[in-house]
């Protein structure tokens, strides 16, 4: 069974001989603690470490639906410990450079109504642009030529954007919350923008080549749920997730996932009226339970991720038994399980090695050979 295969018949709850081998990714700092504890030195970024820890990959269609051209990238100010940076989305903010802190300082955003709407950020969101699709004509009848032969294993996905996320990180939580009160009209015409730039722009790509899955991106939910209410969410979003997810399943794409941290229990079901049918990373800690979920929604709902962070923290006895809660719906299908977020670095290596040990084992996925006879996995499972 190719990889490929093997990744739609998991979402789709079809017999498979094991789940797929994923995981989510780790923290920078993570790579840092991990190096002291055995991980070779060149493993250092979320781009190099899938082939060493044996990890299946999936594809991605390039097609672009963001800001074209972004803002000018400038530091505006630098200091021993942080930098006042502009970012590429117009976002003023503080990064800490001192490696005590990863979560920027944020200090201003751009979008703050109409008329920047208009003149900022409606050029850059210009749905007629040709550079949304490679410029070459050559270089996308390579592309199709690539995902659509039938000897291609690997998942095909394409990305959706955002029709929340993005307009919450270039206003700011406050801003937004007090626009969907004060102008509706506006925050309508935002969101239908985009819905529209993304039907437009996914359209020529969905009808050309064979697409297993989308996917998007909104992180609308804090601990204790959602930014908006699920009234607002069926006001604002739902119509217009279900214009995309629409256009999305007339081509065969029935597997699409929005990635949303935080506790997303409140905002399921509007998601779900909006053709959105999978749960990603599902953070256990923050309140979304997967098993919860899967008890609730049955196979309506899909889930990528859903393991508990805090049980790897915890260590050896935690793992064994969150695994253990999970694998009867892991094996019951359309659950793909993995960390529920990055991976910190109060992870021990060790112990992420013994994660990725006895997830393998429980749910009959082989261990890479060329990870397992790694001198530094080997000194690690032999002290187990």
């Amino acid at each position: 069974m190719t990889p490929r295969e093997r990744w739609i018949r998991t979402m789709r709850f079809q017999s498979v001989d094991h789940v797929p081998d994923e995981e989510f990714g780790y923290w920078d700092n993570t790579f840092t603690a991990w190096h002291d504890q055995g991980l070779p030195k060149e493993v250092n970024s979320n781009g190099n470490c899938d082939p060493y820890f044996g990890f299946a990959p999936r594809s991605g269609v390039p097609v672009g639906i963001g800001l074209t051209p972004g803002f000018q990238h400038e530091v505006l100010e630098e200091t021993a410990d942080y930098q006042i940076v502009r970012d590429g989305t117009g976002v003023t903010k503080q990064i800490f450079t001192s490696g005590k802190d990863t979560i920027p300082h944020y200090l201003d955003y751009p979008l703050k109504g109409r008329k920047e709407w208009e003149e900022l950020f409606k050029p850059r969101l210009e749905i007629s642009l040709k550079n949304r699709y490679p410029e070459n004509r050559d270089d996308w009848q390579a592309i199709k030529d690539q995902f659509n032969d039938p000897n291609w294993e690997i998942p095909v996905g394409i990305g959706f954007g955002s029709l929340f996320g993005w307009l919450r990180d270039w206003m700011g939580f406050e801003n937004i919350s007090v626009m969907m009160y004060d102008d509706p009209d506006l925050m309508h015409e935002m969101v239908e923008h985009l819905a529209t730039l993304t039907c437009t722009v996914i359209k020529r790509a969905v009808e050309e080549i064979e697409i297993d899955y989308a996917s998007g991106w909104e992180d609308m939910c804090f601990n204790n749920g959602p930014i908006i209410s699920p009234e607002m969410f069926r006001q604002f979003l739902t119509p217009n997730y279900k214009r995309i997810t629409d256009l999305l399943k007339e081509n065969g794409v029935d597997i699409v996932y929005t990635d949303c941290d935080g506790n997303i229990n409140d905002v399921i079901e509007p998601w779900l009226e909006g053709g959105d049918n999978t749960m990603f990373p599902v953070e256990v800690r923050a309140g979304s339970d997967p098993v919860a979920i899967r008890e609730t929604y049955g196979k309506d709902i899909l889930i990528l991720g859903g393991v508990d962070k805090h049980a790897l923290i915890q260590g050896k006895p935690a793992i064994k038994k969150y695994l253990e809660r999970i694998q009867p719906y892991v094996e019951e299908g359309g659950f793909i399980p993995h960390v529920d977020h990055r991976c910190p670095p109060n992870v021990t290596f060790d112990d992420y090695v013994y994660y990725l040990h006895l997830k393998r084992e429980m749910f009959g996925i082989p261990h890479p050979e060329h990870f397992e006879d790694r001198p530094e996995i080997k000194a690690i499972k032999a002290g187990w």
